[in-house]
């Protein structure tokens, strides 16, 4: 079994349209995949409009198939008839990855699901209705799965003590870095220009919804703002809009849309720190991308940022705690650029690879295999 090549098929659906956190892990573990040689890669997307996208959206060389059908509708299917099987709409596979939470009837295929986070199950009251769905969903896919995946020991924890009789067995595939972001520079004046940077900032980055614990950064801001004037960096938010209650407008914050992969990480590059103030999450990539692009970073002291930015690689505050939030920020006021300290963040998140995240990976394919 160990020398056999493996015919892999992916859930392709999160690669349609704007590439958040899931569709970014799908990219890239897939990517890394088709360098190997002891997987073959496919992709199948369950969509009614976003089908004609799927063949442009994957590297040469991997098949892919569209199922131009309601996701959502096929979701319902699977929960309540446990049918149509996956093995009915593609031919010849060894395993099924289901990379965002969920796992379709598969048949005698070797089943594994990417559990990104359990915020759907520890915090109902914060997250949308497609995620509550989840509740469902999950141990549905847990029922059917031979392995679960997850981003981090922490969610690989999480999961084992939400559902202690459902959980087969589970292994961490940590997350990576694209290696552009160990290479990235901070923007030029034209790159500024065309971004409509300011010249000093303070970044978020993610979708603006309750889990990231928004009100907690913009207060700190505030307080930064009342205590050391107001010439302290603006404070940047990027990324899609989300749920939950508006966010009221602060003086010195700016807000911009989704920002592409390129755009992305000129922006990190340029900020002062990217700060994460989440309730919650399951691994934490924008942290680990700022740490490869060289910029410091700020995060809530929760369980997978910890383990993400490791011992040293950034500063942490408590969960909530407006006032020591903006302690962390106010300390960042009088840093200068330090070439040694930029160099070791980098160093740091270098580790952090998707081909390792592939590797493990595939040992996940192996045992769901067998």
């Amino acid at each position: 079994m160990a020398d056999r090549v493996l015919n892999v098929a992916l859930d392709g659906t999160p690669l349609l349209g704007r590439r958040t956190g899931v569709g970014r892990y799908t990219e890239h573990l897939m990517t890394a995949l088709v360098r190997r040689t002891d997987v073959r890669v496919s992709v199948l997307a369950i969509t009614l409009r976003g089908a004609g996208e799927l063949r442009s959206a994957v590297p040469p060389g991997v098949r892919t198939r569209s199922v131009r059908f309601s996701a959502r509708a096929m979701q319902l299917a699977w929960s309540r008839w446990n049918a149509p099987s996956i093995s009915v709409l593609t031919r010849g596979l060894d395993v099924y990855h289901g990379t965002n939470f969920v796992l379709p009837p598969i048949g005698r295929l070797g089943g594994v699901v990417m559990i990104h986070d359990i915020a759907y199950l520890t915090m109902p009251d914060v997250v949308d209705d497609a995620s509550r769905r989840l509740q469902t969903l999950v141990p549905d896919a847990l029922r059917r799965a031979a392995v679960v995946v997850t981003p981090s020991r922490t969610t690989a924890d999480r999961v084992r003590e939400a559902y202690p009789d459902l959980a087969p067995e589970i292994v961490p595939t940590p997350l990576g870095v694209q290696p552009s972001w160990l290479q990235v520079e901070p923007p030029t004046a034209a790159d500024r220009r065309r971004l409509a940077l300011p010249d000093d900032y303070f970044l978020f980055v993610g979708t603006r919804e309750p889990r990231k614990d928004l009100p907690t950064l913009v207060a700190a801001y505030r307080a930064l703002r009342a205590s050391a004037g107001p010439d302290v960096p603006t404070l940047l938010l990027v990324g899609p809009p989300g749920w939950g209650p508006e966010l009221v407008g602060a003086p010195g914050v700016q807000v911009q849309d989704y920002a592409p992969a390129g755009d992305l990480e000129t922006i990190v590059a340029g900020a002062r720190a990217l700060v994460m103030p989440s309730r919650d999450e399951g691994f934490g990539l924008p942290a680990l991308e700022a740490l490869a692009a060289g910029t410091p970073v700020v995060v809530s002291d929760i369980p997978a940022l910890r383990e993400v930015t490791g011992d040293r690689a950034a500063a942490v505050f408590p969960v909530g705690d407006s006032d020591a939030l903006a302690g962390a920020l106010a300390d960042l006021l009088g840093a200068g650029t330090d070439p040694e300290a930029r160099a070791a963040r980098r160093a740091y998140a270098a580790q952090w690879t998707w081909d390792r995240c592939a590797e493990r990976t595939v040992h996940a394919y192996r045992i769901a295999a067998d």
